[in-house]
């Protein structure tokens, strides 16, 4: 056996999720009847995006 068998790697590569998209947690639910002029303008913005993501 050598030393270096004995110690633990340094990073887990089995992590289930990277550190980069924790979240904080809350869980939002998105209502029509209670959208505003930004939400559907966010809305929207977030159809176009996919449209042109989806092109390439």
């Amino acid at each position: 056996m050598g030393k270096d068998e004995h110690k633990k790697p340094k990073n887990n590569f089995l992590a289930q999720t990277p550190k980069s998209q924790k979240t904080d947690g809350i869980d939002v639910e998105f209502s029509e009847e209670l959208a505003d002029h930004d939400d559907k303008q966010a809305q929207a913005r977030s159809r176009a995006a996919d449209l042109r993501r989806k092109k390439k």
